[in-house]
């Protein structure tokens, strides 16, 4: 993905200390080890923008909800009660599994926090794992008995921010830094969303927000438009969804500066309105790609990736209203949202999301001759149109090798023994959950209204 090198084949990649020190044919370097790649696709980690990561024990159960059941059950119920460790272990175990397929760094959008110490496992729990992560903290709504969602909930507090900002998050150029989870305007009043914006500026933090109503139905229809007159908008402000915007609506947000991040596969499972990935390129932006919740959609990237160019392809063309003679948008395209759209949103361009000298090696190795590539005519076809999770069988972080000959190099005992207190976990906040009658793990009930056929 290094625009000037483009795709390249029996190359070799030379990596020292946490960064690729040359790419190129025959460098006759002297190596501690070496890695035979010469049946792999070897390129660029992937560049998740967004998983709400701590609900990991929870994967699937709401397959079958609406956006308002899983406002109702999980996150307005059953999270509302996670403990630290309820924190750390569905992080950690999102976190491996985003590792293990290839994703190499992780927007981790932590919106369930109550206390400093459940922010501190969450963050312990992306160290662990080995996976580069941006943790962004944000402030979680209380239990439905203990009042919900007050006016101002939302707001997050800056001895916690300070606390970290000026503590173990301090690095920049560390593996696992730090942002802001924010409400916005379509989810907080002005005084809740001016603070928390102000926040992220007095402390140089990226931040991102959900944009899921219309702009209309948000909490502060103009929101967005006054963040902006206020200069609070811009490249430090990632916005997730946009869903229901105009294409419009969108070129405002895109000449502030600010990225934007599509969740395809969660907005076409419950969401009105088309995934704005499209209408984000035509107002000039380069979209990045997100998960958002497994609880309701599969965590696998590549699926994501793919779901994300199939359905954009499909609006340019309808828009076009004929068969173009050409496919609108590329195999590349779809490449460019799972690495460098990313790296350029997390202000990490240059860093991540290609191989260059220079770049951090973060780097994925696919298995070129598993039964669903081989043959390989052409290989960001094949790792776009074709590829899974299943066929990565290397993966390196900052340098350091974390999965090789298809396994993860973690403890498994110990993964084994979390897994099992995972399970635990999760049992007992349902149970917890269930005691206030508002959970439940049957589909949502359909309307009443006739459906014809």
């Amino acid at each position: 993905m290094d625009g000037a090198a483009g795709a390249v084949r029996d190359s070799e990649i030379l990596v020292e200390g946490d960064r690729i020190a040359a790419v190129g044919h025959r460098l006759h370097a002297t190596a501690e080890a070496v890695i035979d790649a010469s049946r792999m696709i070897v390129m660029p980690g992937l560049v998740n923008m967004h998983l709400h990561t701590f609900q990991a024990g929870f994967r699937a159960v709401g397959s079958e909800w609406s956006a308002a059941g899983y406002f109702r059950h999980l996150y307005g119920n059953a999270s509302t009660r996670f403990t630290p460790e309820d924190n750390f272990l569905g992080t950690y175990f999102g976190a491996l599994n985003q590792l293990n397929q290839g994703v190499t760094t992780l927007f981790d959008y932590c919106h369930n926090i109550r206390s400093l110490e459940q922010a501190e496992r969450s963050i312990d729990a992306l160290e662990e794992s080995g996976i580069r992560a941006v943790f962004a903290l944000g402030r979680g709504i209380e239990a439905p008995e203990r009042g919900g969602e007050r006016p101002g909930a939302r707001q997050l507090p800056r001895d916690w921010v300070s606390s970290l900002r000026r503590g173990r998050l301090g690095d920049d150029q560390a593996r696992v830094t730090m942002a802001l989870g924010i409400a916005g305007p379509h989810w907080s009043d002005w005084d809740t969303t001016l603070a928390n914006f102000r926040l992220a500026r007095d402390f140089g933090l990226i931040s991102s927000s959900h944009v899921t109503r219309a702009h209309a139905e948000g909490q502060v229809p103009d929101g967005y438009d006054r963040l902006a007159a206020l200069g609070l908008l811009g490249p430090s402000h990632n916005l997730v969804h946009c869903n229901r915007l105009s294409v419009i609506e969108i070129a405002r947000l895109v000449e502030t500066g600010a990225s934007i991040t599509t969740t395809n596969s969660n907005e076409l499972h419950d969401y009105p309105g088309h995934p704005a990935t499209w209408r984000v390129i035509q107002a000039g932006g380069l979209p990045s790609t997100g998960i958002d919740v497994e609880a309701m959609v599969s965590g696998d990237f590549w699926r994501e990736m793919q779901t994300a160019l199939l359905h954009a392809r499909h609006e340019a063309l309808v828009e076009a209203r004929e068969t173009p003679p050409s496919i609108p948008l590329r195999s590349r395209d779809a490449l460019r949202w799972a690495t460098e759209a990313g790296a350029r949103a997390l202000g990490m361009e240059g860093r991540i999301g290609k191989i260059a000298p220079g770049a951090k090696a973060d780097i994925i190795m696919l298995r070129a001759d598993d039964l669903n590539l081989l043959p390989v005519h052409d290989p960001i076809l094949a790792v776009v149109e074709q590829a899974h999770s299943g066929n990565v069988d290397a993966v390196l972080v900052d340098g350091v090798l974390r999965k090789s000959g298809g396994a993860l190099l973690d403890d498994q005992t110990l993964r084994t023994q979390r897994g099992r207190d995972l399970q635990a976990s999760v049992a007992r906040l349902v149970r917890e959950a269930a005691s206030t009658n508002q959970w439940r793990l049957q589909p949502d009930q359909p309307s009443s209204r006739t459906m014809h056929t």
